[in-house]
């Protein structure tokens, strides 16, 4: 079998199945702590909402890396962290410096870029091209993507003075470090472009790779620009805090680099260069990049063992949760949310999450994650350029529910 079997029944249709990979499962399992009776709950949440979205097929691909998978992608780091550092070995405090902000600021994380790159790359080539060495080549192009991740995660907890990241001090915070992370995080971009030279030079898929590299970041700090621009010296700009403003920010600051990046990353790496199939890829994964965006805002207030201290409140942030609490409030709420909202201090935080709860906004945020995904799923069935299906119902579904 490949995988375990959930029966449902399809209005007018009698009795059907779909199949969830047992790959998939085991992902469930051993990533997210999933029990028998989660697994088999999620199956049958899964079968509701096929039931529920009659355009929608009846498969959903299973997210295709194990945890095996994952063991053979953190084994290139080393080699990956080797090749950034040769050329400083004759001055062994650079490289010994330069291992150290690696090993802190890109092994760690759940890696879902890098390992996208990988998981697109296998479903977007034939089975006699899938050699070790391809893959290896696809590991690499991974930890890039990750080595980006890093990048901006090093710079954004300076911007926010954050304190904790992924269940430690943020890499500023590390004693006699401070400041001197911003330096840092320029030799984490610049490990990028060594290894993109190193092992694509001379390749059809140089140049491409290359161009999305630099136009992703491009747009991922303008993105950066505007988020931090809600705020000025004379406190948050209430009227920079809306939905428009939002999806300009997340599709800019987070979209692009979480999920078009790693998957054109692949499409180029595997030979596919036609400019449609790009352009409808690069549609559904904005998409998927919005809804990964609200949720880690929707986490960042009521997440649960997320690895970090959610900022957005006292940083007066243009968050999905702060926007919808504005469209929302009556003129008390209101009064309310502008005499605490972006101000430090505990009782500051608690009152803005009291008036979210008020608000009833996290059954908003329900309603809307179970709505974007079927609306996700139903634009995935719309492609028409060739693109495997399963490769983008595989990536929705990775974080469909996700606590953290």
């Amino acid at each position: 079998m490949l995988g375990i079997l959930f029966q449902t029944t399809m209005m007018g249709h009698g009795m059907k199945w779909f199949s969830l990979g047992r790959r998939a499962l085991k992902i469930l399992e051993a990533s997210n702590g999933f029990c028998k009776h989660d697994v088999q709950n999620f199956g049958r949440r899964l079968s509701q909402r096929h039931i529920s979205s009659r355009n929608l097929s009846l498969s959903t691909a299973p997210y295709l890396l194990t945890q095996e998978d994952r063991r053979d992608f953190m084994a290139v780091f080393p080699d990956v962290v080797r090749e950034i550092v040769e050329h400083d070995k004759t001055t062994p405090e650079l490289a010994s410096l330069y291992t150290k902000i690696l090993q802190y600021n890109v092994s760690s994380g759940k890696k879902l870029r890098g390992l996208s790159v990988v998981y697109s790359y296998r479903l977007l080539i034939t089975p006699e091209r899938l050699t070790p060495e391809n893959v290896t080549l696809s590991q690499v192009l991974g930890w890039c993507v990750e080595l980006v991740q890093a990048f901006y995660l090093v710079l954004d907890d300076v911007v926010d003075e954050s304190t904790t990241r992924r269940g430690r001090p943020c890499w500023h915070m590390v004693p006699e470090v401070g400041l001197k992370a911003v330096n840092h995080a320029l030799l984490i971009e610049g490990a990028v472009y060594k290894l993109l030279k190193k092992h694509l030079s001379g390749t059809p898929a140089y140049l491409p790779i290359l161009e999305l590299f630099h136009s992703t970041t491009l747009l991922t700090s303008l993105g950066q620009v505007l988020d931090c621009n809600t705020t000025n010296n004379s406190g948050v700009c209430f009227d920079k805090i809306n939905m428009e403003r939002y999806n300009l920010i997340i599709t800019h600051k987070t979209a692009h680099y979480t999920f078009y990046l790693p998957v054109a990353t692949a499409m180029y790496l595997a030979g596919v260069f036609n400019p449609e199939q790009h352009r409808q890829a690069k549609s559904i994964l904005i998409e998927i990049g919005r809804y990964f965006q609200v949720q880690d805002d929707y986490l960042d207030v009521f997440g649960e063992n997320t690895g970090k201290d959610g900022t957005d409140i006292q940083d007066g942030k243009c968050s999905w949760l702060a926007v919808v609490a504005l469209q929302r409030a009556t003129p008390q709420q209101e009064k309310i949310f502008k005499e605490h909202f972006g101000k430090p201090g505990k009782e500051n935080v608690d009152a803005i999450k009291s008036l979210y709860e008020e608000m009833g906004l996290p059954r908003v945020y329900e309603k809307y994650e179970e709505e974007t995904y079927n609306m996700i799923n139903m634009r995935i069935q719309q492609l028409s350029a060739g693109l495997p299906h399963e490769l983008f119902f595989g990536l929705v579904e990775r974080i469909y529910g996700r606590k953290k």
